[in-house]
């Protein structure tokens, strides 16, 4: 049977039959493909062996026309639809078609000869994106690409001359698309025919897709979105500031607050002095209550004063004693005395100024440095009840309590030295950190010593009286 001729009509369908010999008999198939002739053109007749080719070309299975060869520059993604993604640079053959970018593990060819049938390197749609240079998310010669999707990538190279080629020709290719000028080039698809060996490619019939209008009409709202984003974040700012101006110049005074009870004054952190005015005593009240559990059934504890409490139920102590709450310090939850003993030693920590006060601190120094005993004791005595009521009545009452401490030392196994040490620098420091620190604390712990023995010569009898073997006991 002859071959028909191929007939080609301009502006109509072209149809061409092909006829095939099988061992059943003859078998004739058609195969039809709309094409789209150029004007005033003539439609070749295509060559058989070329199209068999084009099978196993990748830019050709897609149908688009290649702008910028293939190189090597180093590519992240860094937003996938709008989430953003850890950005981690590779590098990749980047090829620049017609209307989008591809990329490829390899090279051209070996990318080409690798390639799976029917699998297709990554790409990036070039219809409605965005290209710009960049300097926040690398240090050089980088462009931003970001598509109509969401989607963000970064290309980079290390001499300029190559990325801003690059650079110059992408955003010609997304702008030629962007204005309509390559239309087409969005439109294109590829026409596989499972039955046969050919693979023809043509522009579709719509001369624009509503989806490339809607793409690009999207885009230009996620713009107008950051814009107007930004411009109502900072008009939010602007608001926060301005309210919070009000708010300030219209808060109460922090003595309406503490005259409605809402701002209670703290008992840990105040002036001893301040404090003995608003309890109208001149020792604190906390010191004589930690004093008094103390004795009732803490003298014999082992390492007492040197034992560290429970931190937490110290503090929840000390919340309970800045709230001014009722205090029971018999009570189950301060069964514990180390938590009681370590309340009392962080209120002395806590005092703006220390027990000692500051400007008695050197007198004290120069005081501890008399060799003669008798001599040393008399200036300390002199120092102590120069000191204001507050304080001196305090010391008082402490010295003579740790004195009681010291006459169950058999017990608690403390000693003068193990008291001195603790309360040193709890209860003493100076003003400001000028000299050797190891120095002065062995200054201070001279000076709670000396107190502590010479406590009755110092301060009196405090109430009670004790004998000659239990001042021997102190002194040893």
């Amino acid at each position: 049977m002859q071959k028909q001729p191929a007939m080609v009509l301009p502006g109509a369908v072209q149809m061409r039959i092909k006829n095939s010999q099988s061992s059943s008999g003859e078998r004739l198939s058609q195969t039809k493909s709309m094409v789209l002739p150029e004007p005033d053109t003539l439609q070749k007749p295509m060559n058989r062996h070329r199209r068999n080719q084009s099978q196993h070309n990748v830019e050709g299975s897609v149908g688009l026309q290649t702008i910028l060869k293939g190189e090597y520059l180093n590519k992240a993604k860094i937003s996938e639809g709008g989430k953003k993604l850890r950005k981690n640079w590779t590098s990749t053959w980047v090829v620049l078609c017609s209307n989008q970018l591809l990329f490829y593990k390899e090279s051209k060819q070996e990318a080409v000869a690798n390639l799976k049938p029917g699998g297709k390197p990554d790409g990036v749609d070039l219809c409605g994106a965005i290209i710009e240079w960049t300097t926040e998310k690398s240090s050089r010669n980088v462009i931003q690409i970001t598509t109509s999707n969401g989607h963000e990538f970064l290309l980079q190279a290390d001499h300029f001359p190559t990325i801003s080629k690059w650079h110059d020709a992408i955003k010609k290719a997304a702008d030629s698309l962007s204005s309509g000028a390559g239309g087409q080039s969005c439109g294109r698809a590829a026409l596989h025919r499972s039955n046969s060996i050919e693979c023809l490619s043509r522009p579709t019939c719509e001369p624009t897709k509503p989806k490339s209008k809607e793409t690009k009409s999207e885009h230009r709202r996620s713009i107008m979105f950051k814009l107007n984003y930004s411009a109502s974040d900072s008009a939010d700012k602007n608001g926060v500031k301005n309210r919070l101006k009000k708010f300030i110049s219209r808060r109460p005074s922090m003595k309406t607050l503490q005259e409605k009870g809402l701002i209670k004054d703290r008992v840990f952190g105040s002036h001893i002095l301040t404090l003995c005015q608003r309890e109208t005593t001149t020792v604190p009240k906390f010191v004589k209550l930690c004093v008094e559990e103390v004795e009732k059934r803490g003298l014999e504890a082992d390492g007492i004063y040197r034992v560290s409490g429970n931190l937490a139920i110290i503090q929840k102590l000390r919340f309970l004693v800045d709230q001014e709450e009722e205090l029971d310090l018999g009570d189950s939850q301060w069964e514990d005395i180390h938590v009681i003993t370590g309340a009392l030693k962080m209120f002395f920590r806590e005092l703006p100024e220390p027990l000692f006060p500051f400007r008695f601190f050197d007198l004290f120094v120069e005081a501890i440095k008399i060799k003669e005993p008798t001599q040393k004791v008399q200036a300390l005595k002199k120092l102590i009840h120069q000191l204001p009521k507050p304080n001196h009545n305090t010391m008082k009452l402490l010295f003579h309590h740790l004195r009681r401490v010291l006459m169950k030392s058999k017990k608690n196994l403390m000693s003068t030295q193990g008291i001195s040490i603790v309360f040193g620098p709890t209860l003493m420091w100076p003003e400001f950190e000028s000299g050797n620190m190891e120095v002065n604390m062995v200054y201070q712990n001279q000076i709670v010593e000396s107190i502590l023995i010479e406590c009755v010569e110092i301060f009196g009898s405090g109430g009670h009286v004790k004998s000659a073997q239990n001042i021997l006991e102190i002194r040893n």
